[in-house]
């Protein structure tokens, strides 16, 4: 518990027992976004798709449930004191989907929403004989965008 957050999180009672929520694309590494991060919203009221939420202790995270993020950088670009930092030719994160076992697929109900919500064709479905089809990632090509979270009928999917 080094980080001061998690220090007083953990003082008031609260003691995390999932992973952090995504930062916004382009964030810098946890300490110096942590440090640089005023909480000011504006990458929230910039976001188009509206995924950028305000989450503990006011710094921004990014809900999937809500949308995709369409890489369009307007949260960077508002952002005054650099938190967010859009670096030429370098990805917005290292965010990637991750197909649970939950999803319909796999235990054997026909469904592709994911695949067909990919733009970057990163889901794609291989054919079972005698069976339904299922999903496989091809994670090289996963953008992390978040495009197949919200459509999952079974919230089988994460971008993590």
């Amino acid at each position: 518990m080094s980080d001061p957050s998690s220090r007083r999180n953990f003082l008031r009672g609260r003691v995390a027992t999932h992973s952090a929520q995504p930062r916004p694309p382009w964030a810098l590494a946890e300490a110096a976004f942590a440090e640089r991060c005023t909480r000011c919203g504006d990458c929230a009221r910039a976001c188009p798709t509206r995924i950028i939420r305000q989450g503990d202790g006011g710094y921004p995270t990014v809900d999937f449930a809500a949308g995709e993020c369409t890489f369009c950088g307007e949260c960077v670009a508002r952002c005054q004191p650099a938190a967010l930092s859009r670096t030429a030719g370098a990805p917005a994160w290292s965010l990637r989907a991750a197909i649970g076992e939950q999803c319909l697929a796999r235990r054997l109900v026909e469904c592709r929403v994911c695949g067909e919500m990919c733009d970057s064709a990163a889901i794609r479905f291989r054919p079972q004989p005698g069976g339904i089809a299922q999903p496989e990632l091809d994670v090289a090509a996963c953008t992390g965008c978040g495009a197949c979270v919200a459509p999952c009928p079974t919230g089988a999917i994460a971008v993590r």
